[in-house]
């Protein structure tokens, strides 16, 4: 009986995976065209199943060498000899897994090979018509290829590579008819990124040899998300072995919604549907799965944290992004919003904004930053869990005012600068230890920016729409019931909520909390 995987490569055989037969075509079609190429994507984007993927398409029509970086210590490294050495060794071995001929398998390995000119001259003769003894051109796919890139050795490879590529496009020379780089760096920048961290400073023959030792790599815009669609083609194959009963097309909206196709949250929110909810494969039994893993370690997570932590700028833009509405257009020139983009956290949404990539890594980032705010540690309310919730229903209303009342007990002395710039942040470290356990909440990060946010609360079988807004006067007051009214509307939801932040000075300001009826919708409406 096959499983959901989350660990290492996908295997038809033992896993349920997505059909990516239509992504496998497009890549297939560059490989054809004699393209070399990067794959880079962030961690467990599912870059190593589809090299495995990709080579068993690919192998009646080539020859194709499949190895890894992945393990290699620095001494593998430390000289053009060393690294010679390892990488015919890592050829040979993986030609032994397909059908070339086995003396062709036993050239790769020449121990007099002692330099780069040498490989070259090696990679000549392996690659010559009819060198495979099968007729089919030779492709070289190298998985994990920036575990190396902090190396000057590797740079020299590159640099090798594409000499003996574009000597080929003059018919020059011989090379590997595709090359297929895979790792989570674009490869492209590898040498700036060496520089800007003070690994090497090039020499000026190196500087003329080198510059951008991948410049003759071809865009790769192969959509390596997995969409709706996709993802249903996985949940039948699973429904075909159990017959649960779901409803596939809507389960996997649902899936999509949370992930937007990330391939690793995708396999793992089945995981933990099949494995630890009694395969309740309905909308609910997804929400379920997100807040479980919410509260896990996994891989994909640590590298999240690790990411935030070791990069201070980083840090300060997605902070600034969720938690004070920071608009930033999503320009990739930008250092960060292309590191961002890098690390799978943040894309192009609409109006060409910079937003988070998807919802669950929305929520784990607002939990993170909450939970490592200082704010944390002022003691916010007195109101507990029990005192909102009865019967297992949250009491949204009563949630708000509490909020409202403290807000004013403990910071109406605080200046405005600080409260505009942590308000939002002060209601979330409110409500989250109330919803904690039973329900979870996200922000619509198409609407969040400095004036808006909207958070949506599910808690059980309700859901609830509350808008951040801050004051603008009574046309933006009003404006913002209009917001709401629509929004609700689209969600189908009858009741919403309004907490607005009033920061100006030296007026009189009038809190309160009441029931305003707007468009045919009922809005609780809070100024504070």
């Amino acid at each position: 009986m096959r499983r959901f995987n989350v660990t290492g490569v996908c295997v038809p055989e033992k896993h349920y995976m997505v059909d990516i037969s239509g992504k496998l075509a497009q890549i297939k079609k560059m490989v054809d065209y004699g393209d070399y190429f990067t794959i880079n994507r962030a961690r467990q984007y599912g870059k190593t199943t589809t090299l495995l993927m990709l080579a068993k398409m690919l192998k009646n029509e080539y020859i194709v060498a499949s190895i890894s970086f992945e393990g290699l210590g620095d001494e593998s490294f430390e000289s053009a000899a060393a690294f010679c050495r390892v990488f015919m060794r890592l050829i040979q071995t993986a030609l032994s897994f397909t059908d070339a001929p086995e003396e062709y398998r036993e050239c790769w390995f020449d121990e007099k090979v002692e330099d780069f000119i040498g490989l070259g001259f090696h990679i000549t003769d392996m690659c010559k018509p009819g060198a495979t003894g099968s007729g089919k051109n030779l492709i070289l796919m190298i998985d994990e290829v920036d575990k190396t890139s902090n190396n000057r050795t590797y740079l020299h490879f590159l640099g090798l590579l594409r000499d003996k590529y574009l000597r080929r496009e003059q018919n020059k020379d011989y090379t590997f008819h595709s090359v297929i780089l895979a790792g989570v760096y674009d490869i492209k920048n590898i040498k700036l990124k060496m520089i800007n961290e003070g690994i090497y400073t090039p020499s000026e023959t190196e500087n003329k040899l080198y510059n951008s030792p991948w410049n003759i790599a071809a865009d790769f815009e192969v959509n390596m998300s997995f969409s709706p669609a996709e993802i249903a083609t996985m949940l039948v194959e699973y429904e075909t072995d159990h017959n649960t009963g779901m409803n596939v097309p809507l389960i996997a909206d649902e899936i999509y919604a949370y992930t937007s196709g990330y391939p690793f949250m995708v396999s793992r929110l089945c995981q933990r549907i099949d494995e630890k909810l009694d395969k309740d494969w309905t909308p609910h039994g997804v929400q379920e799965s997100v807040k479980i893993i919410l509260d896990e370690k996994n891989t994909l997570f640590d590298d999240i944290y690790k990411n935030l932590e070791n990069n201070k700028d980083l840090y300060n833009f997605m902070y600034g992004l969720l938690v004070t509405g920071d608009g930033n257009g999503f320009n990739i020139y930008n250092p960060i919003i292309d590191l961002g983009s890098t690390y799978g956290f943040l894309k192009k949404g609409d109006s060409n904004k910079a937003v988070v990539s998807n919802r669950v890594f929305e929520m784990l980032m607002y939990d993170y930053f909450i939970s490592k705010d200082s704010i944390q540690k002022r003691r916010l309310t007195g109101v507990l869990q029990r005192d909102v919730v009865d019967g297992g229903r949250f009491d949204m209303e009563l949630c708000m005012r509490k909020f409202a009342e403290h807000y004013a007990e403990m910071y109406s002395e605080r200046d405005a600068e600080f409260l505009e710039r942590e308000g939002r942040l002060l209601f979330l470290t409110y409500l989250r230890p109330l919803i904690n356990g039973q329900g979870f909440y996200h922000i619509e990060s198409q609407f969040t920016d400095l004036r808006r946010m909207d958070i949506v609360v599910d808690f059980g079988s309700d859901q609830f729409i509350i808008e951040l807004k801050l004051w603008k006067g009574e046309a933006g007051h009003e404006k913002a019931y209009e917001q709401l009214a629509g929004y609700l509307g689209s969600k189908g939801n009858a009741e919403g909520y309004l907490l607005t932040f009033d920061f100006r000075k030296n007026v009189i300001k009038q809190p309160y909390a009441k029931w305003v009826d707007y468009g045919g919708k009922r809005i609780f409406d809070v100024m504070i």
